[in-house]
């Protein structure tokens, strides 16, 4: 009979399976809240102040999931699933972002900005394609542009390397709590 540590093929596939439903399903749903929930509002100070609390809540919810990738029985997996929140979660803070300070001023940017225009810069901008048809024009776009940049730069360094190591600390634990099989060998 197979462990926790040692699923059969089916087991295995299932896991899988379900890791990666979950991480699809988990994106749509985000990028479905950002078209459907309401974005109306201007950029002003409480705007602000609503998205560095957003923000804030980003990192906590990732500081748990990264300690939950720690402790789990499939790190790995664990790790799929928690990227497919924070990737997009990241990416649609920013189009949010972008969308709302084209609402407030049409000025900031070349073009202007529906929500899948702003989502396509923000992706744009995250991968660093840079097309160059879209781009900020005021000195306050190109501010909130060069933190998301600078933030991509963490997120893709040292985000890989904190998820790396929290995958490997999960597996170093998952080894360590396994059965030594050599000693019911006999």
């Amino acid at each position: 009979m197979a462990t926790l540590g040692d699923p059969t093929p089916r087991q295995r596939r299932s896991l899988f399976l379900r890791t990666g439903l979950r991480a699809l399903v988990t994106a749509v749903l985000l990028v479905v809240l950002y078209y459907v929930l309401p974005m109306n509002s201007v950029l002003d100070t409480h705007t602000v102040l609503l998205l560095v609390l957003c923000l804030a809540v980003f990192v906590a919810v990732l500081a748990w999931r990264i300690r939950g990738i720690t402790r789990s029985h499939y790190p790995g997996l664990r790790a799929i699933e928690t990227l497919a929140v924070a990737v997009p979660l990241y990416i649609l803070a920013f189009a949010a972002t972008y969308f709302l300070t084209e609402q407030a001023d049409g000025s900031y940017f070349t073009q202007p900005m529906t929500r899948t225009g702003a989502l396509y810069f923000s992706v744009t901008v995250f991968s660093t394609v840079g097309f160059g048809d879209m781009a900020p024009k005021t000195d306050a776009a190109r501010l909130v542009v060069t933190a998301q940049m600078l933030l991509d730069l963490l997120l893709l360094g040292f985000g890989v390397r904190v998820f790396v190591s929290a995958v490997d600390l999960g597996r170093q634990r998952r080894a360590q709590d396994k059965p030594d099989d050599s000693a019911h060998a006999g």
